[in-house]
């Protein structure tokens, strides 16, 4: 079952907690070894995002089609829902493996991503689909006002500006990887299409990315 904090971290979050087993699952990484963990969640969650995200710029956007469907790929992508899992507080409460979590897995975006909407699927299936439209729409307020360019986090922080300036997201390459394994530096070109591109170097290639995605911002943002 969840943790008593845990529990209450996602209440007052927003979230519905019935099933606590679900709400396990949905937190759970598959390195656990856990029989049960976030994958099915996830792919639910991303249906009933889309559809949020969807209704929400069809009434309040009077843009055409393409325009909508540029701004729903921002909006539901992965580093637009791990900006999201960051700002509640997921990286604090993800279920790891060990070798997971010395990686980095905890400030991952594709898991932060994928639990962002395997939280929703959960939600969905608790408390139905207009409290989930509902919490997307508090969620998901600064990224379509183009609003959450203040945030903490430099990979975050870019996602929402290209979200907001109605840009393509940003394309991350490794550029290079040099020196040993226990001193390795990895270097990481960012581009927004029509923008620009910044390179950012770290000891991991994580690290780069967030590197270069504070370069970008202290660039062009």
């Amino acid at each position: 079952m969840l943790e008593p904090a845990t529990r209450k971290w996602l209440a007052d979050s927003g979230f519905t907690v019935r099933d606590e087993g679900m709400w396990r699952a949905a937190l759970t990484h598959g390195s656990t070894g856990d029989a049960e963990n976030y994958e099915r969640l996830e792919w639910l969650g991303d249906r009933v995002l889309g559809l949020s995200i969807s209704e929400w710029l069809f009434h309040d956007s009077g843009q055409a089609e393409g325009h909508l469907a540029q701004r729903l790929n921002a909006l539901v992508s992965r580093d637009t829902c791990a900006c999201c899992a960051r700002e509640i507080g997921v990286p604090d409460h993800v279920r790891l493996g060990k070798q997971a979590r010395d990686d980095g897995a905890a400030d991952s975006d594709n898991v932060l991503g994928d639990v962002m909407e395997a939280l929703l699927g959960a939600n969905f299936l608790d408390a139905g689909f207009d409290a989930t439209r509902d919490l997307v729409r508090l969620l998901w307020a600064d990224a379509v006002d183009g609003r959450r360019g203040r945030s903490k986090h430099p990979k975050s922080a870019l996602q929402e500006w290209a979200a907001g300036n109605r840009r393509k997201a940003p394309e991350y390459d490794l550029v290079d990887r040099s020196g040993p394994d226990h001193n390795a530096s990895f270097t990481v070109r960012v581009r927004v299409h029509n923008v620009g591109e910044v390179e950012g170097k770290a000891s991991s290639k994580q690290a780069a990315e967030t590197a270069a995605a504070k370069a970008f911002m202290e660039r062009y943002g």
